[in-house]
């Protein structure tokens, strides 16, 4: 069993926020239903799990009044049960496919007997479907794949080590030399195998990538499904977008342009097709901000984007055949910028920090902006040998000095810091938070 930290996240809403149900939203395969078997187990007497894309027939419990008396009566006469209060958890999966149990959480919530726990991986594509909102009734948790150190946990990395990698990131010392190897080589396996709980584990099981590139193609086809399935007239460009995001994020500047998918394309027909994809939690949008300042929300130009991937796993299947071998050997010439950029982006999402980048008049780009004690950090992800090279860094320095927090250089190498910039190895984002 892979351990996740939201499993916290759980514990604390079980023993705090019991009033409101718990919201679980995220992309395929990210290990959602599995976290909450597992919570269950470990903290109920009952548990009733209810899928309502695998059981539809279980939708029909949800048909005439969404009183909470009228909906316990149809799913016991279903079968559902035991339901003892106080000792019951019900967990609606798939909740997207049955809309009106997503309003009906209200009444169950407050009629008080069992706890509830809903979770989709489409719920941000059928808000439409949703006639009223259980607004105030639920607590929303975002789930992902697994980080680098839940990875680094599954490889069975012990906790000591981890302490001493974060020591000397707080510290600012250079990770002894040996550490720093092994590390740097569990993070080459993470840009090939991703965090999926699935991939993970068959990975994990024989270190076999024929057989975790199968997996991972099996899961992008689960997607393409979900893309013919639920997206509807939009489907064709939703995929085209989809298809299209390795290979934008391999260009030098990695801005998503509509262009290089369809000659004369605008955002107002690729628009909604992209933000489906957000939606559906399977991208992460990272918007351009044209001033340096707070807050970036005031300032972000939505017709300028990059668009990174749910899963660097993922992304490394869908790119070249046999990628997987050169970037587990460290050859920088097979795409690796844009695998450590989705990376650290990924990380950072996971962290609950925004993504945002910075150019002025599309000259001197970071990578990665965001707030950090009032003012305002830089993270630039470099993956050849000169990474001290950082004419944008300088510049920002140079222009706004004064807001600026830490200056991060993100690489291969081990830890440095030199002339005020921060010198950090790529696995050390696990520590930005």
């Amino acid at each position: 069993m892979l351990k996740r930290k939201i499993i916290n996240e759980l514990l604390y809403w079980k023993r705090k926020t019991t009033n409101k149900a718990l919201l679980i939203k995220g992309a395929r395969q990210v290990g959602k239903t599995t976290i909450v078997r597992q919570f269950a187990k470990a903290n109920y007497k009952h548990f009733i799990e209810i899928n309502f894309e695998q059981m539809p027939t279980a939708k029909q419990a949800f048909d005439g009044n969404l009183d909470a008396r009228t909906i316990l009566i149809n799913l016991s006469a279903m079968g559902y049960g035991p339901l003892e209060p106080g000792e019951t958890l019900i967990f609606f999966d798939e909740i997207q496919s049955c809309p009106k149990a997503r309003t009906a959480i209200k009444f169950l919530v407050e009629d008080g007997q069992y706890d509830y726990i809903e979770s989709g991986s489409l719920l941000g594509i059928n808000y439409k479907d949703v006639s009223s909102y259980p607004v105030g009734f639920e607590h929303e948790l975002d789930m992902y794949p697994l980080d680098f150190e839940e990875f680094l946990w599954a490889c069975h990395i012990g906790e000591d080590v981890i302490g001493m990698l974060e020591d000397c990131y707080e510290n600012l010392r250079p990770v002894p030399a040996f550490l720093h190897q092994q590390i740097m080589e569990r993070y080459r396996q993470y840009l090939i195998v991703g965090g999926m709980p699935e991939v993970v584990a068959t990975y994990l099981a024989n270190e076999d990538f024929n057989k975790t590139v199968t997996n991972q193609k099996d899961i992008l086809t689960g997607y393409r499904n979900d893309i013919s399935k639920y997206a509807g007239n939009d489907k064709m460009l939703v995929k085209s977008v989809f298809d299209a995001i390795p290979g934008q994020l391999s260009k030098q500047d990695k801005r998503f342009v509509l262009a290089a998918i369809e000659k004369n394309a605008s955002r107002r027909k690729y628009g909604a097709p992209t933000q489906w994809l957000v939606d559906a939690g399977m991208a992460y949008y990272s918007f351009n901000v044209g001033s340096f300042e707070l807050p970036f929300p005031s300032h972000e130009n939505l017709k300028l984007y990059k668009l990174f991937f749910v899963d660097s796993g993922l992304m490394c299947a869908m790119m070249l055949d046999k990628i997987q071998v050169k970037v587990l050997t460290g050859d920088i010439f097979v795409n690796e910028g844009a695998l450590a950029e989705n990376y650290v982006a990924g990380e950072l999402a996971k962290h609950g920090i925004s993504l945002n980048y910075y150019d002025r008049k599309s000259k001197h780009e970071l990578d990665f902006v965001f707030p950090e004690g009032n003012k305002i950090s830089i993270i630039e992800v470099k993956s050849g040998k000169d990474y001290k090279k950082h004419s944008s860094l300088d510049m920002a320095q140079s222009l706004f000095g004064d807001r600026i927090n830490r200056r991060i250089v993100m690489s291969g190498n081990d830890l440095e810091f030199e002339n005020g910039i921060l010198y950090l190895p790529l696995y050390m984002s696990m520590f930005i938070k």
